[in-house]
Order: structure tokens, then sequence, then C-alpha cells
């Protein structure tokens, strides 16, 4: 056994050699990287306005002005649009090479509940816009960076920052050795539903606060939409405008057709049973619908069809570009950077949107995704949260982080580098209070251009 444990820490192992082995190769990856390097990140030299505008390079020009406007509310905001930024921070840090699929953008505010199939309240990380497989810490970094930015934010002291952190290292490092236990099917059924976040929580106020998650998610439906973003218009359903962020583009004849062509190919790459359920709908109206903070300026849309006896349903066609961990990580293995969206979405989620699509629309040469609007979709509101209340909130996350991460990569070999010791867990805290601090310089930053009309930003379309 000792040689063979020697030999791991050297050669590969593969995921059906025993976990022994493979947490001693995960060991031994503290050679290569030790844990405490986790802290560190490479900020030095770099113009932060200079890569957030290169981010910009194939979205819509007339609505990037809103990104900016959306960004320079706040830090955390800022963070929440800073992604590639980000990427070329941390992804020159020293790393053991543990690979998962990575979430890409795994903030707070991209975890939260959503229903399944089945219409069970789920918990998890609900946005892969930047989903690849990549190295484990890119996404626990992000993860318990924003932590401490949000938290600071509410007037949270350092002090108790960087014990928020340590609390969602803590809950992915036991989570992770619980995982290496699990047989292969056992992880793989494994799902987090709100209502056992409930029974989890420690305080009133965060008990509070996930029931009215709960009680929120139940009203984000479609036909609880249809009244807030369509009206009927001589007998037909028609989405309302709402400029600047609902509005339908100037030549609507050649839009529509380009759309028509599109939803034939999204409805064509669906499974025989999707399929079926889809012939019960007609395509209505689509228009443009601006989105969150780092989406904005991407092409995206939303479609309304209907059944019979005024059955509304609501998708959203969001595109689909490069990640931006492609120029630093590998290259999706996919033709299609929809198909890389909603593959790393149904490895990492417990469950899937069942209208979960892509599609490429060949007129514009742009890759898309398709899900449902809101079908449940809802995140909590990290304002007035209390010091405990993000205690609670970053076990959640650290929780289902680790989940998708097992289920996804390698458990064992992952537990074995993350060790039981806590020098993870202070390394995240370092890193997180350092970056909190580069984050709130780059913040400033975007203010100053702004101030300087180095860029333009604005809450409303240029007419």
């Amino acid at each position: 056994m000792a040689k063979l444990l020697a030999k791991a820490a050297y050669e590969p192992v593969k995921l059906s050699a025993p976990a022994v082995l493979r947490r001693a190769q995960g060991k031994a990856r503290r050679d290569v990287a030790a844990r405490d390097q986790l802290a560190k990140f490479d900020a030095k030299g770099r113009d932060p306005i200079k890569i957030i505008e290169a981010s910009n390079r194939h979205r819509l020009q007339r609505l990037v002005p809103i990104r900016y406007a959306r960004m320079v509310q706040s830090p955390f905001t800022f963070y929440r649009g800073a992604a590639a930024l980000m990427a070329h921070d941390i992804c020159s840090a020293p790393t053991p090479g543990i690979l998962t699929q990575i979430c890409g953008d795994c903030h707070l505010g991209n975890f939260g509940g959503f229903a399944s199939p089945e219409r069970t309240l789920l918990f998890g990380i609900n946005d892969f816009d930047e989903t690849l497989p990549g190295n484990f810490e890119w996404d626990l970094k992000r993860l318990a960076a924003s932590f401490h930015i949000a938290a600071r934010e509410q007037g949270i002291g350092e002090r108790r920052c960087s014990e928020i952190v340590r609390h969602l290292s803590l809950t992915y490092r036991t989570r992770i050795a619980q995982c290496s236990e699990m047989k292969a099917l056992e992880l793989w059924y494994q799902h987090v539903d709100l209502s056992t976040l409930i029974a989890m929580a420690r305080s009133a106020s965060s008990r509070k606060n996930r029931i009215e998650m709960a009680e929120r998610a139940v009203n984000r439906t479609s036909d609880h939409a249809f009244p807030k973003l369509a009206e009927m218009v001589n007998g037909k359903a028609h989405i309302r405008d709402q400029p600047p962020l609902i509005y339908h583009p100037t030549h609507l004849a050649d839009f529509h057709r380009d759309i028509t062509h599109f939803w034939d190919t999204y409805v064509a790459s669906m499974p025989d049973e999707r399929r079926a359920l889809l012939d019960r709908y007609e395509l209505v109206d689509v228009a443009i619908k601006v989105v969150g903070v780092g989406s904005v300026g991407t092409r995206c849309a939303i479609a309304l069809l209907m059944a019979a006896d005024n059955d509304p349903l609501f998708l959203q066609f969001k595109e689909a570009d490069r990640s931006v961990y492609e120029s630093y990580a590998q290259q999706s293995p996919y033709p299609n950077h929809g198909q890389r969206v909603v593959v790393g979405q149904r490895m990492m989620q417990e469950a899937s949107d069942i209208f979960l699509g892509f599609a490429r629309a060949e007129h514009i040469g742009v890759d898309f995704y398709v899900r449902q609007l809101q079908d449940m979709k809802i995140s909590l509101v990290a304002e007035h949260m209390t010091a405990g209340d993000f205690d609670d909130y970053a076990e959640a996350c650290g929780w289902v982080l680790a989940r998708a991460h097992a289920k996804t990569g390698d458990a064992a070999l992952l537990s074995g580098y993350l060790g039981k010791a806590p020098e993870v867990d202070t390394a995240m805290a370092k890193f997180s209070r350092a970056y909190a601090d580069q984050n709130e310089s780059d913040h400033a930053a975007l203010v100053a251009a702004i101030k300087s009309g180095r860029i333009h930003a604005a809450l409303d379309l240029p007419q």
C-alpha cells in the first residue's frame, strides 16, 4: 500500500481508483501549490477600465452605458459585472491544478432558489454564463471575495467579514470531505432544497429571509409575470414595451423572420418529449430585454408563447459568448457556446429547467441558450443582512458549491489537498480581504473614468 500511495503522488489516478489513493495524490498537490498560496493574486500594472472595455467588444454598444451605470452603483455591483477582471487577476496565481466544472461567475448573488421539474424548490447555483472546466479555487475565491465585499458594504467589521469567509471555506472543506466518502450515485442524487435550508437556519432573521425567499419564488411564474410583461391587443397577447429595458427592435418584420428560424432550430434540437410539450404552444411575440449587470449589452430577448385558453409561457433567449476563463484555461469543447452553458448547468445543478436548450442565430452568427424566464428562480437580497445572516448564507453556498465540484470533479483528490487543518480557510480570508480592497480601488477607477468622460454611463438608451 505504501508503494501505491507514493505512486499516487506522482501519477494520475482514475476516478474508479480507491479513494485513499486519490486523497494521497491530492495531498501531494500541496507540493505543487501550498495551501497558503491560494491567498495570492496578481493585479499589478493592469488597467481595470481597459480590461472591462475589452469585455464589451462583442456587446451591443448602445447598451454598454447601461452596463456601466449599473456597475458604478456600489463596489458589489461593480464586482458582479467584473468577472473578466477577476479572471485576469486570479488565473496566474499558484494552483494545485485540481479541475472541476466551475460556475465561473460564482458570487453570492448567483445562488438562490429554483424549481425542479417536479416543482420542488431547490437551492443552488443559478447562473452559468461563464461555466467551463477549470481550477476549483477560481470558484471558491470568487465566492469568498463576494461575501467579504457584500458584508463590508453592510457595515460589518473587517474581522467579522473574515470570520464569515472562514466559515464559508470550512463548510466547503467539510462538505467536500463528506462527498468524498459517498458512493457515486449517492453523490449524483444528492440535492439541497429550500425547506432543508429553512430548517437549518440558526437565527430568526435567517429563517425569516429564507421563508420570504420561498414565498417570493412561488409567485415567479409565467402566469404571474404575464400582467407585468404583456397585454392583450385586439384579442392577441403582446409583450408590452417598457424602454429602455424591454423593447421591440425597429425592423420588426426582419426580427420576427430571424427569430422564427432561430425558434425552429431550438425546437428541433430538443428531445422528442420536450417537442411534444412545445407543440402545445404558439410563439406569439419576442422582445429585447436588458438583464443583470454583467450581462448588460449581450443579446437577450424574452419570448411569449401561448397555449389554449390564455395559458402563457415566457422563455428567455440569452447570448452565450466565450467564457472569460477561456483565455486562461482550456477552450470550450463545444462548437456552440450555448451548449457549453447548458451542459455546465446540467452537470452542476441538481435538476435543470425542462426547456433548457441552445441554438445558433445564423443570421448574426451568435450562440444562444434558452430557458424559462423565471420558473421560481429567486435570489437572496444581501441588503440589510446581519453578520449572522451572512454566516448562515455562507454555509448554504459553501455546501452547494462543494456538491457541484464533487459531482463534476474528484472529491477525494480535492479533499486530500484541502485537508482537515484550517490553512485553506485562512488563505481564503486573507485573499478575500485583499481582493475586497482591490475591488474598491477598481470601482473608484470606474467612477473616475465616468467623471473624466473616458467612458459614458447612462440608465437610459440613446435616442
